[in-house]
């Protein structure tokens, strides 16, 4: 599945890409990813006179993506396995291309595999949406963000015995720290996955809050991991999965003290981490 550093490329593809472009066709080959894709989708985009086609913004909550128009918003989810690329016009299709916005001479085409993803619209600007829709109301704070401290996390965490990996995947309290950026910020902080989110002190939650930021950071720095179906809007892979130090590394030596790396299962999701740096 992208997270969030995945879907922050993709983002930031978009916007250098389409950024004041002119949307002049949808193209649906497929009515219902994770909800049902809107049936007049390019109506809704261009508006009743048909000159609301500019994308003005291409902005992130969590793993969503929001495309900002004069008349609203367009929310995208990759899912599981989906990716938007930047094609020229008449590029041969792909099984599982769902979806092509059409900006003059290129496409933005949205592939699904398996089709967990999401195409939705809002009435409402980029902003609002971010803040109001029913899928944002929950959410917990942006990592990247000014609001995500140690003690925000160390406030949020008090006399929770759920173990920190999964108060982490949750979204609750921080969004956008899935598996692979949520066992590397741990080991970067020292802190076993298995211990209640609870018993961490707020000097702890500190050095986690500060390595949360900077894996997600030197992923981005490395165009994200690409595991097997992520790509950049401009068809590039990651190489962060290249510098993991226990994310996919059973049995392999740690890079910091040489034992061996071991992997768990929490909650159906595979855990990984060093017995000997992550003590507790």
């Amino acid at each position: 599945m992208p997270e969030l550093p995945e879907v922050e490329i993709v983002c930031r593809g978009l916007a250098d890409a389409f950024v004041g472009h002119r949307l002049t066709g949808v193209i649906r080959r497929f009515n219902r990813l994770r909800w049902p894709i809107p049936d007049a989708l390019e109506q809704l985009i261009l508006g009743p006179s048909g000159a609301g086609g500019v994308l003005r913004s291409v902005e992130r909550r969590s793993k969503y993506l929001l495309l900002g128009f004069d008349t609203g918003t367009l929310l995208i989810h990759l899912g599981m396995s989906g990716t938007l690329r930047r094609l020229a016009g008449g590029v041969p299709l792909r099984v599982h291309d769902h979806v092509d916005f059409v900006f003059g001479e290129h496409v933005l085409r949205y592939n699904d595999p398996r089709r967990f993803g999401a195409v939705l619209w809002s009435a409402d600007t980029a902003q609002a949406t971010a803040s109001g829709h029913a899928l944002f109301r929950k959410l917990g704070v942006e990592p990247l963000g000014e609001q995500f401290t140690g003690r925000l996390m160390y406030e949020a965490t008090r006399r929770r015995a759920t173990p920190i990996k999964q108060v982490l995947l949750s979204g609750a309290v921080v969004v956008g720290v899935g598996n692979i950026y949520a066992s590397e910020s741990l080991f970067r902080a020292g802190i076993r996955p298995t211990v209640a989110a609870g018993r961490i002190g707020a000097s702890r939650y500190d050095r986690l809050a500060g390595s949360i930021r900077q894996t997600l950071l030197d992923a981005i720095a490395a165009g994200g991991s690409t595991l097997r179906d992520f790509v950049a809007s401009t068809g590039q892979t990651g190489y962060f999965q290249l510098q993991c130090n226990v994310y996919g590394r059973t049995g392999q030596p740690c890079r910091v003290c040489g034992g061996p790396i071991r992997a768990i299962r929490q909650q159906q999701r595979a855990t990984f981490y060093c017995p000997a740096c992550q003590r507790a």
